[in-house]
């Protein structure tokens, strides 16, 4: 089928389809609204730390098979920093206890076996409620299934459970975390071996080589293109692209990849259900005195018992997360800097009340909230027989993560080649 694939949206979903096609000989347009891609996941200098930094952090894992194959198709992967040994550092800033999730080269989790490797005060018997999660109903919350208190809930089960969902625990879907955990920490240490952005940051990983293997191509990006408006024919089709910088009249072989955020669907599709209900996500950044060692000697470090939830550490930069920060997010930058700063310090053996240079960065509506109700709400990839859907908001069977984005992509880039 000749026409053109006019991809709307220039963030990992939007590029990971656009590559796809463009890789095996399809005519592609793509169209972003800013003047950038990226969308969510993107670097930039920033003046005032005069360094790279990240608009969020993100972990790229083993298991991420869709987002390791779009690294491998646009040669990506060069730019991210692989950790090794494979495991995950974590530290009680109320007790001062340090331990290590290490996963064993195969899927039999033998290292449960042993105490000094299990999480401080937790019992072999603890981690067998995980397996709850596996015949978790539709309806059912991650703690309706596994125990909110405990030294495993506080120290394992709600960090990792609110990073990867990026919803509170009381409200996330158990569906959706075990699905994650199926992935990884089911399948041995290379499933759960962490990739994070290396010197270049995120975009010159999973951004720039994307945008050079699409100019390869002879690709054309349209930077600073917003869709205003989508008409469709009475059986459903897509006919024109109402852009606020022009009209877009498609061919009859021409069709559309919508890669754009669920917020931005009430005026396209009105009678799409999408997940209409978000959280944000903070992180900040400081630029030390010079380099500097996390516990563990690795550049991550996941906390508990404070308000920063994991460290990433890039030569001078260290990068703090915190997930459903919903309540932090309205707090003035200065308030967030000193705030998260006592949680550095605390790690890094600094000054708490001297907070290193900074700079905050607030992604209010990071991702849709992983709850049951809002799972359900997901639509699949296709609209009709030449519209389809990508992103991490569609019905990828994963939470919204980068994995989740790129395969959402890949996904559509697969039913416009085979015309499903």
């Amino acid at each position: 089928m000749t026409g053109i694939v006019h991809v709307v949206g220039a963030g990992l979903s939007g590029l990971a389809c656009a590559t796809a096609l463009a890789g095996s000989g399809h005519a592609v347009m793509l169209y972003e609204a800013t003047d950038h891609a990226g969308g969510r996941c993107r670097s930039w200098h920033d003046g005032r730390l005069d360094r790279i930094i990240d608009n969020g952090n993100h972990l790229i894992l083993g298991a991420n098979r869709e987002c390791l194959s779009y690294l491998d198709r646009i040669g990506g992967r060069g730019g991210l920093l692989t950790i090794d040994p494979v495991c995950l550092p974590f530290l009680d800033l109320r007790s001062g206890q340090h331990w290590t999730l290490r996963p064993d080269r195969g899927p039999l989790p033998l290292w449960l076996t042993d105490p000094a490797r299990r999480v401080p005060d937790s019992r072999l018997i603890d981690y067998l409620a995980i397996l709850k999660l596996a015949l978790a109903g539709p309806d059912q919350t991650v703690a309706d299934l596994l125990p909110a208190s405990g030294p495993l809930a506080a120290r394992l089960w709600k960090p990792l459970a609110i990073s990867i969902l990026n919803t509170p625990y009381q409200d996330g879907s158990a569906r959706l975390l075990w699905s994650v955990f199926q992935r990884t920490l089911l399948r041995g240490a290379e499933a759960c071996r962490p990739h994070i952005a290396g010197p270049g940051g995120l975009s010159a990983s999973l951004v720039d080589p994307a945008l050079a293997y699409l100019a390869d191509r002879a690709v054309k990006v349209r930077f600073g293109w917003r869709l205003k408006g989508l008409q469709r024919t009475a059986a459903g089709r897509a006919d024109r692209l109402d852009f606020a910088a022009d009209q877009v009249v498609l061919g009859p072989n021409d069709r559309v990849v919508l890669a754009l955020p669920s917020d931005a669907m009430a005026g396209l599709l009105p009678d799409l259900p999408v997940p209409d209900r978000f959280h944000s996500i903070l992180n900040a950044h400081y630029r030390l005195d010079g380099p500097a060692r996390l516990p563990g000697g690795l550049p991550l470090l996941g906390l508990v018992g404070g308000v920063a939830e994991w460290l990433f550490l890039r030569g001078d930069t260290l990068s703090v997360t915190v997930s459903a920060a919903d309540a932090l997010i309205d707090r003035p930058a200065d308030d967030l800097l000193a705030l998260l700063w006592r949680d550095v310090a605390a790690v890094l053996g600094l000054d708490a009340d001297r907070p290193a240079r900074g700079r905050i960065i607030k992604e209010r509506r990071a991702s849709f909230t992983a709850s049951p109700d809002q799972d359900r709400r997901r639509p699949g990839p296709r609209v009709a027989d030449n519209l389809y859907l990508a992103g991490d908001w569609t019905d990828t069977g994963l939470p919204a993560t980068i994995e989740g984005a790129v395969q959402s992509g890949h996904r559509a880039a697969v039913l416009v080649a085979t015309g499903r």
